[in-house]
């Protein structure tokens, strides 16, 4: 499946991942129990965040919030997203050190985040997501608030990858893995899980990803079969057009990284659902559209963004790109050196807010399989 036998991916990311992992390793487990959100219909176990494009309405300051696309209300709660990000970045950074060193500290501090997480009765978070994306005046949450939890397809991978670790004991696995099992059956039964996965853009591409990756950290060989075929079925022919770009990603205020996030997950998606029989970044439709041409599409806009022929994005056009995982999975997949110089060039750990909460895939050793 990898087509660039000269290329170390855990060569070329050792150097990197050492480096920011000391940071990691200082941190302490910090859950959404921390920071209670006084506007939330929910308990202190269950996360919590208010619609980023809602604002109060000038003309009825008190009454029900009205949305401005794109725009960003700094006023919102985002606590707890803020604190499921950095856990998962944290965590992912330690999961990668032990898969590339094999040092049982970066587990030890990996498994203390994930019993804070998943598993002690004092910290732990709900599985499930009832009250996401909440809006003042209109709703105690909503489907596609499902997407706040899209920094969890890293740490299931990561969960993998500590498997076998001293540290990370059979009860720990156990707890955690059942964890994610509540979580994926939520995501599959609730109407809010059930609508999102209907969703004819980046936030279905989102779901899927976390339900592949939630079935694959469960073992769930049904769920994951389910997830193959939605992505060829319903996915990729239904948001890709003839030239490999997301025409809804495009009809958006910020197309150009909503373009990237889309490509990024729906490639994420096909790299781990791929098989040693099956490789789903060049599997094409019919009509010849696959994830290879979705890179193809983007790539040249990744290397040089002022080329890029749509409209700038309304906020942070200038933070775009940053090491797109598009570009290394796609390389790796189809021997695309350009791609793999891109990737290198560009900057792997991105420390805008907004940037880092549409990269949720860090660290692509992890993905390896």
């Amino acid at each position: 499946m990898f087509l660039l036998p000269d290329f170390d991916l855990h060569a070329c990311e050792r150097p990197r991942i050492e480096h920011i992992a000391p940071a990691a390793l200082a941190t302490t487990p910090k859950t959404i129990v921390a920071v209670v959100n006084p506007r939330s219909a929910g308990g202190p176990h269950d996360f919590s965040s208010e619609g980023d494009y809602w604002w109060p309405d000038p003309k009825n300051p008190d009454g029900p919030y009205i949305q401005r696309d794109g725009l960003s209300n700094p006023d919102n709660f985002v606590a707890h997203r803020q604190l499921l990000i950095g856990f998962a970045r944290d965590f992912s950074t330690l999961a990668a050190a032990y898969r590339v060193t094999r040092e049982e500290r970066y587990a030890t501090a990996g498994a203390r985040h994930l019993r804070a997480w998943f598993v002690d009765p004092a910290t732990r978070m709900n599985p499930s997501l009832l009250y996401s994306q909440a809006i003042k005046g209109r709703s105690t949450g909503r489907s596609i608030g499902v997407i706040d939890t899209l920094h969890l397809v890293e740490v299931a991978l990561g969960v993998e990858a500590l498997r076998g670790a001293k540290a990370f004991s059979t009860a720990d696995d156990t707890a955690v893995t059942a964890w994610f099992r509540d979580y994926l059956h939520w995501l599959r039964t609730h109407p809010y899980g059930v609508d999102e996965s209907k969703a004819e853009n980046n936030h279905g591409t989102c779901w899927a990803l976390q339900a592949a990756a939630f079935a694959h950290v469960t073992g769930d060989a049904a769920g994951l079969a389910d997830c193959r075929r939605r992505f060829k079925e319903i996915l990729l022919p239904r948001q890709m057009a003839a030239d490999g770009s997301f025409p809804r990603e495009l009809a958006r205020t910020k197309p150009y990284g909503y373009s990237i996030f889309n490509l990024d997950v729906m490639t994420a998606l096909a790299q781990l659902l791929s098989t040693p029989e099956e490789n789903l970044l060049t599997w094409t439709l019919p009509d010849g559209r696959s994830i290879a041409k979705g890179i193809a599409y983007l790539a040249p806009f990744l290397a040089d963004k002022t080329k890029w022929p749509g409209k700038r994005d309304v906020m942070y056009w200038d933070d775009w790109p940053v090491r797109q995982p598009a570009l290394i999975f796609g390389a790796l997949a189809t021997g695309n050196t350009d791609w793999l110089a891109t990737w290198r060039k560009l900057n792997p750990d991105p420390s805008v807010e907004e940037i880092q909460r549409n990269f949720p895939i860090r660290q692509p050793v992890l993905w390896m399989r």
